[in-house]
């Protein structure tokens, strides 16, 4: 179950929960002036939190070290493709709005969108 490095520009470390070091892809693109954060889940390769999990703490973490307004970004959740039989590992990408209430913080893209992001931000998946 290894992740593509297409998937990410860098390793991005950053604390998890209970400060567990943690580690996910990441890519930023800007786009007609909106930012882009791509945090993708690195799997077995991640030793602490996984992306979901951290949430806005690694949104604010990211935001942080990359001097970007948490308040100005589209931040994208990837699960990423492994090639695994097993359906969890399929490759899925989520939006997700911290303002909103928990039962629509998150929204699947469904596979027409994943490819216009893919093709708008130049992501060579």
């Amino acid at each position: 179950m290894k992740v593509s490095p297409t998937y990410y520009d860098e390793i991005f470390s950053f604390k998890g929960e209970w400060d567990m070091p943690s580690t996910c892809g990441l890519k930023i693109r800007n786009v007609s002036g909106k930012t882009y954060v791509i945090v993708t889940e690195l799997y077995q390769d991640n030793p602490g939190t996984s992306v979901t999990y951290a949430g806005r703490s690694l949104a604010e973490q990211i935001c942080q070290a990359k001097q970007l307004d948490i308040n100005a970004i589209c931040y994208l959740e990837c699960n990423p493709d492994t090639n695994s039989k097993l359906s969890f590992y399929d490759e899925e990408y989520f939006e997700v709005d911290f303002n909103a209430d928990p039962q629509h913080r998150y929204r699947q893209l469904p596979p027409d969108e994943v490819k216009l992001v893919i093709s708008d931000l130049n992501l060579d998946l």
